[in-house]
């Protein structure tokens, strides 16, 4: 989907998009484009962007904080929205905990509306553990093995050959 400069200048100037910092139109339609572009759209933004590397490294760090900040708000947004599905899945479960009770004291277990059928029914049965520790092994799921990386870095580091690892040296862009 092509981004439309004058579009965004005027949300912009109407102060829906809010930026930390200033941005140029070029940068606005990168930030743009980050959030809803394809991969190749993208990078030809970035490649006909105009500049110095300097002055692009400046426009991409303020794409990159636009970019964190809303990520931010996203997480909070996530975190409301659990409470929310957690309050209402336990409002739904007190309501059903209530007309259970209601009609098991009522003796009505069973019984048709116009509009839906009630039941109390048995569940499957289950497991009650009493004490864990008094379990037998027999009786216990060892899990999946998994590799010790810690370790193996550990080792490596201090010059031990390990004939399944090796150590990966990477780099990554810090920008402060």
């Amino acid at each position: 989907m092509p981004v439309n400069k004058a579009d965004l200048l005027s949300q912009k100037e109407g102060g829906v998009m809010s930026t930390l910092y200033e941005l140029t139109s070029d940068y606005t339609a990168l930030l743009e484009m980050a959030e809803d572009a394809d991969e190749q759209a993208l990078k030809d933004t970035l490649e006909g962007i105009e500049g110095a590397i300097e002055d692009k490294a400046d426009g991409y760090a303020k794409v990159l904080l636009e970019l964190g900040k809303d990520s931010a708000g996203l997480d909070a947004e996530i975190q409301r929205l659990q409470a929310k599905k957690t309050a209402i899945a336990n409002a739904a479960n007190r309501i059903r905990t209530n007309l259970q009770d209601a009609m098991i004291a009522t003796g009505k277990t069973k019984f048709k509306t116009s509009l839906f059928s009630f039941g109390i029914q048995k569940n499957p049965p289950s497991v009650v553990i009493d004490d864990d520790q008094e379990v037998p092994i027999d009786y216990l799921i060892v899990a999946d093995p998994k590799p010790d990386k810690k370790r193996m870095l550990a080792e490596l580091k201090a010059g031990k050959e390990l004939p399944f690892a090796r150590l990966k040296q990477t780099e990554s862009l810090r920008i402060r």
